[in-house]
């Protein structure tokens, strides 16, 4: 199938929710002995009965996980929405963190069918410089955040380490946490970038499904499967302290697929980087310069579906939800599992203190309420909304 070895039988183990026991070194290598196309076959042939030994479980394995995505349990909504919601007051309490994406570029050198910033699209690049960066600091600042999520193109020329190194000393002076999502950079890259404050690091597979990833990524160093796949291990090496996992769903034409792959890959470096903590966002293809079509659309009820089963999967698992989805569904999820959001989100580099152009951003956003709305939506559900859960003198 594809090229890919058969997969080792999935054994779910002693109650343990970890991937079966191989002599795979890496989680790349975990993924060359699991078969898509198996994969969706054993989701796809889970029973109401397999969602409701999943249901009634109090951990959850890969086998369970398999049934609380599979079209099967779409008739148990009400259910897993009740036990999602109990597992996330325990484990959070009536809380909801807020974060800012702070976009730094636009410059990218690699060529994704699916992503503004792509090299072949033709806009306006932008590097902020460090005045800029300072401006677009207080700017969110004044706004109210105290959490921020760096975000650039892939360039390792223009926009590599030696602009994080410039640049991540401004920044980490005004937030009390500083995340990246940038390309996939190595070990010791990463290792340096914690001593200069780096608490997170996003790096999402886009899909698992290696034909795809190889039809939607054209030109560029993000080409490279193998090197993508391996950066969260890097990571754990590192010691950073979280550790961001995920798929962009409607690249591959299976969502239910490329989810249970997020899980095998959770659920190694659970086991093999248990240190670090781990959060998990589940993007939907949102219009963007280029305009690709998704291969597979995703409702809202499936959605809802995936978030309440990543719950009952992993009680601990920080889920985060973007202004990628409207506010009408960021309202009625934020109940069910979701632990962080972003808010008042700018998708290009400048977009917070000089206003942005649109032709300059990532991707359309869908949700554009203020900070203040989407705070108050939150209270009236009942949460707290967090700005700060983090002080320095608490250590790394």
């Amino acid at each position: 199938m594809d090229g890919i070895r058969p997969p080792l039988p999935l054994g779910e183990g002693p109650g343990v929710r970890a991937a079966a026991e191989t002599k795979a070194a890496s989680f790349a290598d975990r993924w060359q002995e699991l078969d898509w196309d198996d994969v969706g076959m054993q989701i796809r042939a889970k029973t109401t009965r397999d969602v409701e030994l999943a249901l009634d479980k109090p951990r959850r394995s890969l086998q369970d996980f398999m049934a609380l995505i599979s079209p099967a349990a779409e008739a148990y909504l009400p259910q897993l929405a009740q036990l999602a919601e109990s597992l996330t007051r325990q484990r959070f309490g009536n809380t909801v963190g807020f974060y800012v994406p702070l976009y730094l570029s636009n410059l990218c050198a690699n060529d994704c069918s699916y992503c503004g910033f792509s090299m072949s699209n033709r806009l306006k690049r932008k590097t902020l410089n460090a005045e800029e960066i300072e401006r677009e600091c207080l700017a969110i600042k004044a706004r109210g955040f105290d959490s921020v999520l760096l975000v650039t193109g892939e360039h390792e020329t223009k926009v590599g380490m030696a602009y994080f190194r410039e640049m991540m000393p401004i920044i980490r002076r005004h937030f009390s946490t500083v995340g990246m999502e940038v390309q996939p950079l190595s070990e010791a890259e990463y290792a340096e970038l914690k001593t200069l404050g780096l608490d997170a690091v996003m790096v999402y597979q886009e899909t698992y499904h290696a034909p795809a990833y190889a039809r939607h990524h054209l030109r560029g160093n993000k080409q490279d499967i193998a090197w993508r796949l391996a950066t969260p291990d890097r990571l754990g090496r590192a010691g950073v302290d979280k550790i961001g996992l995920g798929a962009l769903i409607g690249l591959s034409s299976d969502w239910r697929a490329d989810s249970y792959f997020v899980a095998e890959h959770l659920a190694w470096m659970e086991r093999h980087h248990w240190q670090s903590r781990y959060s998990l966002s589940f993007p939907r293809l949102r219009p963007c310069t280029g305009g690709l079509e998704p291969e597979v659309t995703m409702t809202d009820r499936q959605l809802v579906q995936l978030i309440c089963a990543w719950r009952l999967f992993s009680p601990t698992l920080d889920l985060s939800l973007s202004t990628r989805e409207s506010p009408a569904f960021r309202n009625g999820a934020l109940r069910l599992g979701i632990t962080q959001m972003s808010a008042e989100s700018r998708t290009q580099p400048g977009g917070y203190a000089d206003g942005g152009q649109e032709e300059l951003e990532q991707f359309a956003i869908h949700d554009d309420r203020s900070l203040g709305a989407v705070a108050a939506a939150v209270r009236q559900a009942g949460l707290q909304p967090v700005f700060k859960d983090w002080e320095a003198f608490l250590g790394r």
